[in-house]
């Protein structure tokens, strides 16, 4: 696997004579908001392909999109379908990735389908970190296919990648190179309650860079504190650092939000931010920052810079604001409180208070450590022992 620099400078040089290809692998509710969001980008330097089992539901999903983004005079890309791919058969995602030769592959699969997890264990066990195995299944095998398929493309996976990407790297696995969500949907939160307590009407001005794990996403956007957690944080407007109080601004930031399919609006519009920074600083240069969970294989999220103003483009941490293990070091803080003690060498271990949490709420016994050759039997214990049985 190359490292991303090299991943997107080869991009750069492939959409100067042709368009831009990207591969959305699921068309769940992710992936249908994603397709409206690039179609009504008016970009026709857009090829994108979707590809999941059933070539009859993704044409019925993909038409509907295509039309009513016309009518809407939008609709500039091409869309292909590529049906018959099963992310269990590695094969299959393997021919699929070599016939489309993508630029850009979006995982935007759920083992599990049309179900939060969160529903299930965030009012029993104040975590989210037990699904991760579930949250693998399927890029992992995505990632093998990438390898096979000797890709170049550039990866950005969807689900629980605080965990998820670091547990692919450790583990000496191909791995995506962004994570999208989780982290990134707190930032508007914070340019809203910001922009009210500090009187700025032009919200979209004020620059957040901020380090931090899924459960404060969660904990913030559910309940407007932090457990008590100190929070690496910096919020400037125009060059001009702003101090306002954070506890009132995190109270600022429980706003309702639907519980169904909907908030998938925000997972694709992560997903959306990170392309289009991508493509944008592949033609004309310039720089972008997004926040991204599992950000180049490091647990938690960070802020994270594209850069395409030199003669070869990169993307990094941005240490601007705080240094890189600073950053580490907070992201585990707040990671442990999601369940996961760590990611080191292929294992996923969980943290002793999850597994009690899990035996007195789901009267299972959560395993302690998920080896990388036991996650299928992980997931089948998730999906029986507590999914199908709390839900």
């Amino acid at each position: 696997m190359k490292p991303i620099n090299e991943k997107l400078d080869v991009l750069k040089e492939r959409i100067k004579d042709r368009k831009a290809r990207i591969l959305i692998m699921g068309l769940g509710s992710v992936g249908m908001y994603l397709l409206d969001y690039l179609l009504s980008a008016k970009d026709s330097g857009m090829e994108i392909c979707v590809a999941g089992r059933s070539g009859e539901k993704m044409a019925s999903d993909v038409n509907i999109v295509r039309v009513a983004s016309l009518i809407r005079g939008q609709n500039r890309a091409d869309v292909k379908i590529r049906s018959g791919v099963d992310l269990g058969d590695i094969d299959s995602v393997t021919a699929c990735i070599r016939e489309f030769g993508p630029d850009i592959i979006v995982n935007s699969s759920r083992a599990y389908s049309g179900l939060k997890y969160g529903s299930i264990s965030w009012k029993n066990v104040r975590a989210y970190g037990i699904w991760a195995p579930l949250a693998i299944k399927y890029v992992k095998n995505i990632m093998e296919a990438y390898e096979r398929a000797e890709s170049d493309a550039v990866v950005i996976n969807t689900s629980y990648s605080d965990a998820v990407i670091p547990w692919l790297k450790s583990a000496g696995k191909a791995y995506p190179d962004f994570g999208s969500g989780n982290v990134n949907h707190l930032i508007p939160r914070i340019r809203f309650a910001v922009s009210k307590e500090c009187g700025i009407e032009d919200y979209w001005n004020i620059d957040v860079t901020y380090a931090v794990s899924h459960f404060h996403d969660v904990v913030i956007s559910k309940e407007g504190q932090t457990e008590q957690v100190s929070q690496l944080i910096d919020i400037r407007y125009r060059n001009r650092k702003l101090e306002p109080d954070l506890d009132r601004i995190f109270r600022a930031c429980r706003i309702p939000m639907p519980a169904d399919a909907k908030r998938n609006m925000m997972n694709a519009s992560s997903n959306y931010e990170i392309i289009e920074g991508i493509l944008l600083t592949a033609r004309e240069g310039g720089r972008v920052k997004v926040h991204c969970p599992g950000a180049f294989g490091e647990i938690g999220g960070y802020p994270v810079v594209i850069d395409g103003t030199g003669t070869h483009m990169s993307a990094s941490i941005d240490e601007t604001c705080f240094d890189l293990e600073r950053m580490r070091r907070k992201n585990r803080e707040s990671i442990y409180l999601d369940g996961i003690e760590n990611v080191e060498a292929g294992v996923l271990t969980y943290t002793d208070e999850l597994i009690e949490k899990c035996r007195d709420a789901f009267g299972i016994r959560l395993m302690k450590q998920v080896a990388f050759d036991e996650i299928e039997e992980a997931a089948r214990f998730l999906i029986t022992e507590v999914i199908e049985k709390n839900r």
